[in-house]
């Protein structure tokens, strides 16, 4: 495989003094993104003139010159802070063409700027790796050095960073060149059913079935998190300003291990996955459509509106898209098939493994009857239509035909 990008998260352990040096680093470059986003509004609004990238770091070149301050910061890295600026409105009107919500990009205050970054290694910054890329140092060009903690699966050469800020600290977001490998060890074809009520449902065979249960964290901590933001709404109505930001501070803190748990149970499930399977056959999930709200409008309002959010919330506690995204990548490392059939053409959740017979369901009923009585969850009759579908593959059927060949048998 060709040298890919891997990005790797350590995390910093500045001094006092060094926390507050990023503190103020972090600051100029959210000024200059305001100031170079105002830069943007007011040549268009008063003559018409849209800026580019390469004419605001000209404009950088004359502040640096006249002004110490951004003189002792990274010249590239504050060419970084505007091509994110650039990139936000290449974004807006990529949408405004598309018809989509524009979404004008917005001036930052300080719990929006995530932090600030480097274009190449060595220049700004340096990262020096421990013993098999485990932990490190990181030093940072008028800030000093500090530790890094933190480990690298695939370890390579250092390409570009972020620092970022977070609820729990400050980060180093390394852009790693590696060429990543994983070993599929499993011959086994696999009919891969992902759901809310399991998180996968796999098939390796007629009556062959294997789950993962959905660990369920948002409710797990949907109790705390109210909790956290009562606290974080009572302070916001005083005039005490560090309990306001304290709060903030302990949600965020509380919201980024929820999605840490999530994003580590992605990887533990994905990896074991193309480890154990040679071809795996799931659905092509489109999540967007999936958790449409349904509200409706004031002339045809939805039904069931609450119920319909709920299920939004545990399909998104799940992160489907991420599933998806982390096993195509892992698939394509370790050599394994991975094949994504579309649920709305395809429909394996409505269709009998055995008969082939095509018959619509609801959300509320969770259990199939095969055609001799035998009753299995609806999620074990999808995954084992898409094992019939991985079957005609592995016999050297094209997709459309393993489907067709899959519900004749």
């Amino acid at each position: 495989m060709s040298p890919v990008h891997r990005r790797v998260t350590y995390k910093l352990y500045p001094s006092p003094s060094q926390a507050a040096a990023l503190e103020r680093v972090c600051d100029l470059h959210r000024s200059l993104y305001n100031a170079a986003l105002e830069e943007r509004i007011e040549a268009y609004r008063k003559v018409k003139r849209l800026i580019t990238f390469a004419d605001q770091c000209k404009s950088v070149t004359a502040i640096r010159l006249d002004d110490p301050t951004y003189r002792g910061l990274n010249a590239q890295s504050l060419q970084v802070t505007l091509k994110r600026l650039d990139r936000a409105f290449q974004n807006f009107f990529r949408r405004v063409k598309a018809g989509q919500t524009p979404g004008f990009p917005r001036f930052k205050n300080r719990d929006r700027f995530p932090g600030f970054g480097f274009k190449h290694h060595g220049d700004g910054f340096r990262f020096t790796p421990g013993r098999g890329w485990r932990h490190g140092t990181l030093r940072l060009s008028g800030i000093g050095e500090m530790q890094a903690r933190g480990e690298a699966r695939t370890p390579g050469e250092v390409v570009c960073a972020d620092v970022q800020r977070r609820a729990d600290g400050w980060f180093l977001s390394l852009v790693v060149s590696c060429e990543p490998h994983r070993e599929c060890e499993g011959e086994a074809t696999a009919g891969l059913d992902w759901g809310v009520e399991t998180y996968a449902t796999l098939c390796t065979g007629p009556m062959q079935f294997g789950e993962v249960e959905n660990d369920r964290f948002l409710a797990a901590e949907q109790e705390a998190l109210k909790g956290e933001q009562r606290a974080l709404s009572r302070a916001l109505r005083g005039k005490r300003s560090k309990r306001a930001a304290r709060a903030r501070k302990l949600l965020a803190r509380r919201s980024r291990r929820l999605a840490n748990r999530r994003k580590d149970r992605t990887h533990q499930v994905t990896a074991r996955l193309v480890r154990e399977h040679a071809t795996i056959v799931t659905e092509d999930l489109c999540v967007r459509n999936m958790t449409a709200s349904a509200r409706g409008s004031v002339e045809a309002p939805g039904r069931r509106v609450r119920q319909k959010a709920g299920l939004n919330r545990a399909i998104l506690d799940t992160a489907p898209s991420s599933f998806l995204s982390e096993l195509s990548r892992k698939a394509e490392e370790a050599g394994t098939r991975l094949v994504l059939i579309d649920p709305r053409k395809h429909k394996p959740s409505q269709t009998c493994p055995v008969s082939g017979e095509v018959r619509r369901k609801g959300l509320g009923e969770r259990t199939h009857i095969l055609p001799d009585g035998r009753v299995i969850a609806r999620d074990h009759a999808a995954a084992w239509v898409l094992w019939n579908i991985g079957q005609e593959l592995a016999a050297g059927a094209s997709p459309e035909t393993a489907l067709r060949a899959a519900i004749a048998a």
